[in-house]
């Protein structure tokens, strides 16, 4: 085992090799299959691979283990098989590297959202990368190198988990897109500042694209930084040759940005995804260049072993650096205040107060046309409801977009809308990006739900997104009124939406129901809508739990005026999470053997109990109007005449 630091103290510049599935992919291996097992079920072709790469003049052999932890093997059903995969990855690189040439463990990202806008927490996550890492070292890695990472809380895990495992040094990588930033907002001088923070033994950038565009990142980051700089880019951008997307950066150019990327501070070098073994060749020969000139003391500007002061004061792509901020960069942390619960809006104040709040939900149009929705909100807001709620896409029907109606219903006829709005059909950046549509609109009341899969609805071929789940689209949310972005960058300005989040006091597993309450509390939910009750025994229950949790917010308690028996079955058994008790289904049926009337007369009767018994327990309801019956569903609030309102 070899010592990277100082093989790198020794060398001034050391050269990882090129990339691995370009190769495999180039050996007529489909993309349906696990890479990373190969190094199981095809040992000699990952063995020949390495040994191309030695032959061109690496100097450290990466591992076929990108993608070997739990998460991403879990598709291939080998997630049991972390250890083994990884194990193997790390002796098949150790025995073409030999002695002479270094073993770098690579570690790819888990391919499942974090918290706080994913399901998957930190702690899992580290536990992740410790397995992985724990099984490279066992297998004879010199370091880990944590590559194409986008998200830094991510990043920080994986650097955390190799730390747990092993004293082994952690090159750690971030990907940039081409406006140099993360995915996420995150600058090159940001990417510095916090990997620095890790503590870790390296930084980088790696894959996404090209030596040109990454090489302004590399100067930013040298100024910021001592620690050694890896560049590891692709062979350009990939462009799309017949019908396939292809790199088409030749090795000389790759070997002329080699030199480049080295001048600007980086110490480190490599390729990435389009890269191949003729790459690192030239590559190769540019690196043997520089140490050779940095040995004889003729750098040039920026050469081999400069460090990032001297980088910074050479006239070339100067980074003048003040009080530990970079020009032009804000130094502030965190976000603004929100706007309080009370000034977010009309329900948001009622909610503040204590006072009961009433909406009604009508469906958004299923054409073009909102006349029948303003109709509706028209004698809502005639009866004195407070909101008109609008489901987006209910049971994955298509319907006109919840923003677009809630917006016409607000500006037609004056009611606030309650829109609820769901992860199904957008990713995490689509959402963000309608819901700052959303506040310029007007719009400031969410409920925020994950959606019904396409599957349920009439078109089941139709992809779902789920970039996140509820809870993550609430820390969104909740980042927007503190004026972040999803990197937790300043907007400009905040958004004040209320925030509304489902709950399900009947949930066939209640624990895991309230343990994601807990989460949508804890990520900034200002009060809660349940599913329609028709017990009022268990929300009590359910009330009690988050009660004695101290995660109680104000509840808006779901209320559905039933008008058949086969409404009730159907509730019962079609419809995810809502229950009707056998008692209430068999009121429904003996009342339906008198007729079609009597049995709707019943089901107004039923509701009407269960609003009564529930005014004391909830600060509100959503009441459904069946079929966009609205005199129907504000028939239920005659039970509460007289009561006081708050």
């Amino acid at each position: 085992m070899r010592d990277f630091l100082k093989a790198l103290e020794e060398r001034r510049i050391l050269l990882f090799d090129g990339a691995m599935g370009t190769e495999i992919y180039r050996r007529g291996v489909f993309i349906n299959r696990s890479y990373d097992d190969l190094c199981r079920t095809d040992p000699g072709m990952i063995r020949e691979i390495h040994r191309s790469y030695r032959e061109a003049g690496a100097d450290v052999l990466e591992t076929n283990s990108f993608g070997a932890n739990r998460f991403q093997l879990q598709s291939y059903g080998l997630e049991d098989q972390v250890p083994e995969i990884n194990e193997a990855a790390a002796a098949l690189a150790r025995a073409v590297a030999g002695s002479e040439l270094l073993v770098a463990g690579s570690m790819g990202p888990l391919g499942v959202r974090l918290e706080p806008f994913g399901p998957t927490s930190r702690m899992e996550a580290r536990a992740a990368f410790r397995e992985q890492a724990a099984a490279l070292a066992r297998g004879g890695v010199d370091l880990f190198v944590c590559e194409t990472f986008s998200d830094l809380n991510e990043l920080e895990e994986a650097v955390r988990g190799c730390r747990d495992a092993s004293d082994l040094p952690v090159l750690a990588e971030m990907t940039i897109q081409p406006d140099g930033q993360t995915t996420y907002g995150a600058s090159a001088v940001q990417i510095a500042r916090e990997l620095d923070a890790m503590g870790v033994d390296a930084m980088g950038l790696n894959c996404s694209v090209g030596p040109a565009l990454m090489l302004e990142a590399v100067r930013d980051m040298a100024a910021i930084t001592d620690r050694p700089i890896a560049a590891i880019p692709n062979a350009g951008l990939p462009r799309e040759v017949q019908g396939r997307k292809m790199y088409l950066a030749s090795p000389e150019y790759m070997a002329s940005y080699a030199r480049r990327l080295v001048e600007a501070g980086a110490r480190i070098i490599g390729g990435c995804c389009g890269t191949r073994s003729e790459h690192i060749r030239e590559m190769s020969a540019q690196v043997e260049a520089l140490r050779t000139r940095s040995a004889d003391g003729a750098g040039s500007a920026g050469g081999a072993g400069a460090s990032p002061a001297e980088v910074r004061e050479r006239g070339e792509g100067v980074v003048r650096v003040r009080s530990g901020a970079v020009e032009g960069e804000s130094s502030t942390a965190g976000g603004a205040t929100p706007m309080p619960l009370a000034e977010r809006s009309a329900w948001g104040a009622k909610l503040a107060r204590g006072e009961r709040v009433v909406s009604v939900e009508i469906p958004s149009p299923r054409g073009a046309d909102p006349s029948e929705l303003l109709d509706a909100c028209r004698a809502l807001r005639t009866a004195g409801v407070d909101a008109v709620a609008i489901p987006d896409g209910a049971r994955a029907r298509m319907r006109m977009g919840v923003v677009a109606a809630a917006a016409l219903a607000q500006r037609e006829t004056g009611i606030e809308a309650l829109a609820h709005y769901t992860c199904r059909d957008r990713n995490l950046l689509g959402m963000a990006t309608d819901l700052l549509g959303a506040q310029a609109l007007g719009i400031r009341n969410l409920l925020l739900v994950t959606g019904d899969p396409p599957k349920m609805g009439p078109y089941p071929e139709a992809s779902a997104v789920f970039d996140v789940d509820s809870i993550g689209l609430v820390n969104l949310v909740a980042h927007l009124n503190r004026g972040e972005d999803l990197g937790g960058h300043p907007i400009g300005g905040t958004t004040s939406f209320a925030i509304g989040v489902a709950a399900n006091p009947g949930a066939l597993d209640l624990e895991r129901e309230i343990e994601r309450w807990y989460w949508k509390v804890d990520a900034g939910a200002d009060f809660g809508v349940t599913q329609p009750v028709f017990d009022h025994s268990v929300l009590e229950s359910f009330l009690e739990r988050i009660e004695r949790a101290g995660t109680r917010l104000p509840i808006v308690a779901g209320v559905w005026p039933l008008t058949s028996q086969r409404d009730a079955e159907f509730l019962n058994n079609e419809v995810p999470g809502i229950e009707v008790p056998a008692a209430v289904i068999e009121r429904m049926r003996s009342a339906e053997a008198s007729g079609a009337e009597a049995a709707r007369a019943e089901g107004l009767a039923i509701a009407r109990e269960l609003a009564f018994e529930l005014d004391e327990l909830v600060q509100g309801f959503q009441l459904t109007a069946p079929a966009g019956d609205v005199d129907r569903a504000l028939s239920v609030l005659e039970a509460l005449e007289g009561r006081p309102a708050g």
